[in-house]
C-alpha cells in the first residue's frame, strides 16, 4: 500500500496551524517546516504529534520545500500551506489516487476565503501543481511561486475535482503584510528574469489584472470580499514593477547576499 507525507510550511501561523494540521490527519506522515517562528506555531504544531523541524535561516520557498523533502518517507508528498484546510471530500480523493499509485502529478484548485467570504463564485485560475509521486522530484527552485524539477518532465498532469480551501486573506493589516513581502519577491524574480520596471509597466499590469479578476473571473459576483481581493492583487503588480525600478539597488544587494 503505497503512504502519503503532508509537508506544511509555517511561520508565526499560531491562528491557524492547528486546523491546518487537523485536516491533514489522513496522512501517513505530517511535517511542519517552521521558518523561525516567534509565536506558538513550533509549540501547537509539535503538542499535536507532528514532525517540527525549525529552519530559521530563510532561503526562499524552494529552500524551504527541499527541506520538507529531506524529511519525507512517503510514496507521494501533498504540500500544504499553513492557510489552508484540506476538506474530508478533498482527503478521500487524494487518498484514492495514493492507493492507486499511478505516476503523475495532480494540480489542485483553490477555493478563496477572503475577509470571512468565499470566493467559491469565481471562475478559478488554474490549478497549482501540488500532489506528486515523491521519488520524482528532484528539487523545488524559484523565488516565489516556486516549481518542482522532476526526474521525468513529461510526467502527466491531472487537476483534481475538489477545491481547496485557502484562508489568503484574513483582514486589510494582514493583506498589507503580504502585499510587501509578496512584491519584493516578485520583483526579485522579474530583475532574475532581466525585466524592466517603471510606473507605467505596473499600471498598466495591475488594470489588465484587476479587470481580469473582477470582470473576466466574476469578482464582481463576491461582493466587497471579491473586489478587495482583485484590489489587492492589482496592488501587488504595481508595486513589483515600482519596486523594480526605484529599489533596484537593495534587489542587487539581496542578489549578491543569495
Amino acid at each position: 500500500m503505497a503512504t502519503l507525507t503532508i509537508g506544511i510550511l509555517t511561520m508565526n501561523e499560531e491562528r491557524r496551524i492547528a486546523a491546518c494540521i487537523d485536516s491533514a490527519a489522513f496522512a501517513d506522515q505530517i511535517i511542519v517546516v517552521d521558518s523561525g517562528s516567534s509565536d506558538a506555531t513550533v509549540e501547537i504544531a509539535t503538542a499535536k504529534g507532528v514532525e517540527v523541524y525549525s529552519y530559521p535561516d530563510w532561503q526562499g520557498f524552494a529552500v524551504q520545500r527541499n527541506r520538507i523533502l529531506q524529511h519525507a518517507t512517503g510514496d507521494w508528498i501533498f504540500f500544504l500551506d499553513a492557510d489552508e484546510v484540506v476538506t474530508p471530500a478533498l482527503a478521500q480523493e487524494m487518498r484514492a489516487i495514493v492507493d492507486g499509485n499511478v505516476a503523475c502529478v495532480w494540480e489542485v484548485a483553490w477555493e478563496q476565503i477572503a475577509y470571512g467570504q468565499s470566493l467559491g463564485r469565481m471562475r478559478s485560475s488554474g490549478g497549482i501543481p501540488r500532489l506528486f509521486p515523491r521519488a520524482q522530484i528532484l528539487q523545488f527552485e524559484g523565488v516565489v511561486h516556486e516549481g518542482a524539477k522532476l526526474k521525468d518532465p513529461t510526467l502527466p498532469v491531472r487537476l483534481l475535482k475538489e477545491r481547496l480551501p485557502h484562508y489568503s486573506r484574513e483582514t486589510i493589516y494582514g493583506s498589507l503584510q503580504k502585499l510587501a513581502q509578496y512584491v519584493q519577491l516578485g520583483a526579485y524574480k522579474r530583475m532574475q528574469a532581466g525585466k524592466r520596471g517603471g510606473v507605467l509597466r505596473g499600471m498598466g499590469s495591475a488594470i489588465a489584472n484587476f479587470i481580469r479578476l473582477y470582470f473576466f473571473h466574476r469578482g464582481f459576483l463576491c461582493g466587497r470580499a471579491g473586489f478587495l481581493h482583485s484590489f489587492f492583487v492589482a496592488l501587488e503588480c504595481f508595486f513589483r514593477y515600482v519596486a523594480l525600478e526605484i529599489d533596484r539597488d537593495f534587489l542587487e544587494q539581496a542578489k549578491k547576499r543569495g
